[in-house]
């Protein structure tokens, strides 16, 4: 055959394959609307085990790569997950007749709590002063807004979301207020006015960015407060995700948060800030590049093209802050000192005593629970 004919062949196949998919997403809405209408859970580990477990062994009977073949499956199963999510989300919502403004709903995080929003039934406003390309009524001042909406989210960034907290604590809206921060110390002084008026406030960091379609495995931080009964109203609107919904106290967030956010950014800004100012080319390095470092500089590239402004409020903002960045650079330090003396027992020591607590259920010196 030519190379012609076997390319039509292969053209036959992948239309059959997205054939197939197609089928298998028409089967995946069934299967939604049966857990949905028996209560049971949308994922289920062990059905996905076996379903692996299986696409290996046939995949290797039939002389075809199993880790391509999981690799596929995986990601069918992702896209499963994601679409049975969206419609439990919908079918268990109580948003309908209700409203909600979204205070920063141009920006990319507003966008996607409004489109979650608006997945269950809620009617969404936003309020900023930048045009956004999302489809909900927009006005450009927040303080223009009567403020009777059911729900109140302050999308913006930290500093002026804690101006924002402050002034709502003025005009003592009577919906729920949250804000989604990725710092809460900058934010206690408005939180906690927005408690003294008697307003229905919380707390929520999502851990996630806003290209996010699954919530499986994701997490959501409910900050303490001081106002349980808002928390929980604010929690009732993940309860239909798969989302890790966790509880802290606003201190223990930051403090964590500086580790969390706050090092691994920085280790990303020192990593591409050394190899711009090697004066080496990225596509020469690219020809001598290893897994680790191709894996590295994904992670970096990703951190570069994000906003500036919102990592250096990470960065700058946080009073827990310098403990990890001090860490940073002492580590350093100690590998620039351990190999400066040619010390190589030092250097396996420093290498063993990190596999053994990246290995460990908990750190060294934490009591596990």
């Amino acid at each position: 055959m030519s190379l012609e004919d076997l390319r039509q062949r292969l053209s036959a196949i992948d239309a059959a394959l997205i054939e197939l998919i197609a089928q298998r997403q028409e089967i995946v809405s069934e299967v939604s609307a049966h857990k949905i209408s028996t209560g049971a859970p949308t994922r289920d580990y062990a059905r996905e085990r076996e379903i692996l477990e299986r696409v290996r062994e046939q995949a290797a009977a039939l002389g075809a790569e199993p880790d391509v073949a999981e690799h596929i499956m995986r990601l069918l199963i992702r896209s499963s997950l994601a679409k049975q999510e969206r419609t439990r989300v919908a079918a268990e919502s109580s948003g309908a007749g209700k409203r909600a403004l979204i205070i920063g709903g141009a920006g990319k995080m507003g966008v996607w709590i409004a489109e979650f929003l608006a997945s269950q039934g809620y009617g969404v406003e936003i309020a900023d002063p930048k045009l956004s390309e999302a489809p909900f009524p927009r006005i450009e001042d927040w303080r223009a807004s009567a403020l009777d909406h059911d729900i109140i989210v302050v999308a913006a960034p930290l500093k002026a979301t804690a101006t924002v907290l402050e002034a709502l604590a003025e005009r003592k809206p009577s919906g729920l207020i949250f804000d989604i921060g990725s710092l809460k110390t900058p934010l206690k002084a408005g939180l906690e006015k927005l408690h003294r008026a008697g307003c229905r406030v919380a707390s929520l960091h999502p851990m996630f960015g806003p290209d996010t379609q699954l919530l499986s495995d994701r997490h959501i931080i409910f900050v303490d407060v001081g106002d349980p009964e808002a928390a929980d109203q604010a929690r009732a609107l993940f309860a239909s995700t798969m989302a890790e919904l966790v509880d802290m106290s606003l201190e223990e967030h930051d403090r964590l948060i500086g580790y969390v956010l706050g090092l691994s950014h920085a280790l990303n800004l020192a990593f591409f800030t050394a190899l711009a100012g090697s004066g080496e080319l990225v596509p020469k390095l690219k020809q001598l590049s290893s897994t680790t470092f191709d894996a590295q500089l994904s992670v970096a590239s990703r951190v570069a093209g994000d906003n500036p402004h919102l990592y250096f409020e990470i960065q700058a903002l946080n009073e827990y802050g310098s403990a990890s960045l001090d860490a940073l650079v002492a580590a350093a330090q100690q590998i620039r000192d351990l190999v400066g003396t040619n010390d190589e027992a030092g250097f396996v020591s420093l290498m063993e005593a990190g596999r053994n607590y990246l290995r460990a259920d908990s750190p060294p010196g934490r009591q596990q629970d």
